[in-house]
């Protein structure tokens, strides 16, 4: 929102200048202006001249201070004490910085420049442009129409594996207009850098709750894209990110990685942990690459902030926590994770607050419980509180889910419920989730 000032405050604050020369003008036309004559000064008694009180002084003290100084810069030590040596350390409080040794080639713009051109080189033929064609039924037309959609890819194997976002393939995901209802891609179409043959692509699985998906197109021979370690990354650290923006194939933008484990939650209402970069992220770079100045990817172009006066507000998701997901989607076709079977809603303090009459505690509500689920199987009902998972606090859905997620498919899981009063606490088997 832009700051407005208020006129009253501001001119409160501050002089009324045009008030002022109002008043300066009146004092002047109310001034009668003469010309004056010099006044006459009496000419005074003859005394010592210039020359002898302060020229000759003057000229006498130059003189020997020019003798002082020639013989103290003569002798080295007087010398030293007077201005220092030539090279010295300068040392901030907080930093103990040596400028004399500061690496001038990390701000080097040819250095920069350089990096920029070989990691462009180096990863565009990684990273492909998706075309995407899908049908839109309207509740005020009868007929369908046909509408299409661009975006990014990341080539993950030479036998054409590709590594996108679930948005970009499953259309219908990202759509909340009540009035539309959007189909998954009939027809996807991948182009490779410096190739406009449009390579037909089959969807090989998509994950929903991390917005990843693989397709794979029938060519051999491609280079994969190198992956980085975004556990490693740096605030601050060089990057560029890599896709289709608006369509227009093989775009880079340079910039730096702006933050690390942001939570950003989308216009659907997923959360995801993402890094923060201020290169570039538009419409179609979803999908792409974001690349460290190695040109390994580390991570997955995905969102972007909007609205006015946003700028340089862009989320990757870290390419470490896309690989088991993308692993999972090729064996599988799709992601396996651990399931507990029960629907829930937070409990908080002010859900306790605003219903006096119920015995409530913070946690998360159970609302359902799924048939033939590890839940039914550890008797949890309908109405029970969890509000511990392995010995950690549970406040709601989001906390359960965390500590469930860093199980396999067959662990054993302990849980804290209330109920009626009581707490009690079971054991249930995690199994695949359907």
């Amino acid at each position: 929102m832009n700051n407005q000032y208020n006129n009253n405050q501001y001119n409160n604050g501050y002089i009324n200048t045009n008030a002022t020369e109002q008043n300066n003008n009146s004092n002047f036309q109310n001034n009668n202006f003469k010309a004056t004559k010099p006044k006459k000064e009496k000419k005074p008694k003859t005394g010592p001249g210039f020359g002898k009180t302060v020229v000759l002084p003057f000229v006498s003290g130059i003189v020997a201070a020019t003798l002082v100084l020639g013989v103290c810069f003569g002798i080295p030590n007087i010398k030293n004490n007077i201005i220092g040596t030539s090279s010295r350390t300068v040392q901030d409080n907080n930093s103990h910085i040596d400028y004399n040794n500061v690496n001038l080639d990390l701000v080097s713009l040819s250095n920069i420049s350089d990096t920029g051109v070989a990691v462009a080189q180096k990863v565009l033929p990684s990273i492909v442009g998706i075309s995407v064609e899908y049908s839109v039924n309207s509740l005020f037309s009868r007929n369908p129409s046909t509408a299409t959609a661009e975006g990014s890819g990341v080539i993950i194997s030479s036998d054409g594996y590709i590594l996108t976002n679930n948005h970009v393939i499953d259309t219908g995901s990202s759509s909340s207009s009540s009035y539309y209802e959007v189909s998954k891609a009939s027809k996807i179409q991948v182009y490779l850098y410096n190739d406009d043959t449009p390579y037909e692509a089959e969807i090989i699985g998509t994950d929903e709750q991390t917005d990843l998906a693989v397709i794979k197109i029938s060519k051999n021979d491609l280079v994969a894209a190198e992956l980085g370690d975004s556990d490693t990354v740096q605030v601050g650290e060089w990057c560029m990110s890599v896709g289709n923006p608006l369509g227009m194939r093989s775009t880079v933008c340079q910039g730096s990685i702006s933050a690390l484990n942001r939570e950003i939650t989308d216009s659907e209402g997923k959360t995801y942990t993402v890094l923060q970069t201020d290169a570039a992220i538009n419409e179609g770079n979803s999908g792409g690459a974001l690349v460290n100045s190695k040109g390994q990817v580390i991570g997955i172009n995905t969102l972007k902030a909007s609205g006015e006066g946003v700028e340089g507000l862009g989320f990757a998701i870290p390419i470490n926590s896309t690989k088991d997901i993308y692993n999972d989607l090729i064996q599988y076709n799709k992601v396996k994770r651990p399931y507990i079977g029960i629907t829930g809603s937070d409990i908080t303090d002010e859900t306790i607050k605003s219903n006096p009459t119920f015995d409530l505690k913070v946690g998360a509500y159970v609302r359902s419980v799924d048939d033939y689920s590890p839940a039914e199987k550890a008797g949890i009902k309908v109405g029970d509180i969890i509000i511990e998972a392995d010995g950690q606090k549970v406040e709601n859905m989001d906390d359960l889910n965390e500590v469930k997620n860093t199980h396999q498919i067959g662990d054993t899981m302990s849980l804290k419920i209330y109920r009626d009063g009581k707490e009690t606490t079971v054991e249930l088997t995690l199994a695949e989730q359907p």
